[in-house]
């Protein structure tokens, strides 16, 4: 099997190690949320930046209940850091949660959970993009993208979305492609395309 595709499979497979064992889907859902996978392992596309997105739900939106999760998750013994960012009244809407979490190797993953107002904006649209850019995908272009997030030097940042649109839309097949590529294509803000 391709290089590549065997250390995307692994990392998918610690992934959802990690979601077992903190039980995070539970700890939501005890609260009444609703809490969707996003992101890159719910594309199948999750390589190298060793992150695990989740956008949740409740309604009625409570402050409290958003913590009382958090703080169950943080009894993980594995979990060693929490940061929150209240961005109830920005465009977004919502409060986002990062969780960092050690696994047995030492390694640290990074698990966002985004509780999203019901009214914002962006609920349930990047559930949509995760299952648009999934259906998009084929072997050619999934190998592809893949191959070029896990070429991209740890310390530079690029949102995997503008990746995914390189390879899907733009025909982006390696690092030097994309890197001309996002030249012409710059950030704005919160990236909305979709396939």
């Amino acid at each position: 099997m391709n290089r590549i595709l065997t250390i995307a499979e692994n990392r998918q497979r610690q992934a959802w190690e990690i979601i077992k064992d903190t039980d995070v889907i539970n700890l939501w859902e005890a609260i009444g949320a609703t809490i969707n996978q996003v992101g890159s392992l719910k594309t199948g596309l999750l390589i190298n930046n060793r992150d695990i997105d989740f956008h949740i739900y409740t309604d009625p939106f409570s402050l409290r209940d958003s913590f009382s999760a958090m703080a169950r998750l943080a009894e993980n013994k594995r979990i060693k850091q929490i940061f929150y960012t209240n961005l109830l009244e920005a465009e977004d809407k919502c409060l986002e949660w990062h969780a960092f979490y050690e696994d047995k190797q030492g390694d640290a993953w990074q698990i966002d959970l985004i509780h999203i107002l019901p009214d914002s904006p962006f609920a349930g649209y990047f559930e949509k993009v995760a299952d648009r850019i999934a259906k998009a995908l084929t072997p050619e272009t999934r190998l592809a993208i893949l191959t070029i997030k896990d070429s991209i030097p740890a310390d530079q940042k690029v949102m995997s979305i503008k990746i995914y649109q390189a390879v899907i839309e733009g025909g982006i097949r390696d690092l030097d492609s994309f890197w001309q590529w996002q030249k012409k294509h710059p950030d704005d803000g919160i990236i909305t395309w979709m396939p």
